[in-house]
């Protein structure tokens, strides 16, 4: 009976320990695992890789109702999530173009972090979907000056800068700013482009994302 009683009590304790280990987003993945099984993913569409500014644009779709689109942002993700989970968000696809948002959740995460740092973390990512994808289109969205977030804007401003710079060295590769068309004629950040949370857009502020990122999409 006592030895009965220790091997559950070591696969309880296992099964919690590797519970704990898994990431917050771990279900989210899953999650799109679910999606590809139920759905294959098609060929040659342009893949949506980031967080919450993708998440919670639903209907993505019908801004662009010529492109074929696949939306893996997952909410709240940070550049250090796409790095863990690169493998499961670039093997299952073969676009024809990727457009990548994230990286103010990392700063959100942590109002220390420095903006070489958050570059480091996107450096890494480009360099993992250059290495399974080395000649399709590649494109970073700077990262939007959230009302809510203003305390970390600066610490934005120089990482937009800096990525800005590296895509230009790349191949196949554009910076999208959607900075300035979310300024007023005084140059201050639009607050009615928000949602109550000062975080997340209004459809006002999916359309002017919408009309900035169209000219890019192949």
């Amino acid at each position: 009976m006592k030895k009965i009683l220790s091997a559950f009590l070591l696969l309880s304790f296992a099964i919690f320990f590797s519970q704990e280990k898994k990431s917050m987003f771990w279900q989210d993945i899953q999650n799109f695992k679910k999606l590809d099984r139920e759905n294959p993913p098609p060929k040659d569409a342009i893949l949506l890789i980031g967080s919450s500014s993708f998440t919670r644009w639903t209907d993505i779709a019908s801004y662009f109702p010529d492109k074929v689109l696949i939306n893996r942002g997952f909410g709240g993700s940070r550049l250090t999530d796409l790095n863990e989970f690169a493998d499961d968000l670039l093997a299952p696809y073969q676009p024809k173009q990727i457009i990548i948002y994230c990286g103010d959740n990392d700063f959100a995460d942590d109002h220390q972090l420095k903006s070489k740092v958050v570059v480091e973390r996107f450096t890494t990512f480009y360099k993992k979907v250059r290495k399974r994808f080395p000649n399709i289109e590649v494109d970073y969205i700077s990262i939007k000056f959230s009302p809510s977030r203003e305390i970390l804007w600066q610490q934005m401003k120089e990482t937009n800068t800096e990525i800005e710079a590296f895509m230009k060295k790349q191949k196949n590769s554009k910076y999208i700013d959607i900075t300035k068309v979310m300024e007023d004629a005084n140059g201050n950040v639009r607050r009615d482009l928000f949602l109550e949370d000062m975080l997340h857009l209004t459809p006002e502020g999916n359309k002017i994302w919408a009309d900035v990122i169209r000219p890019y999409m192949k």
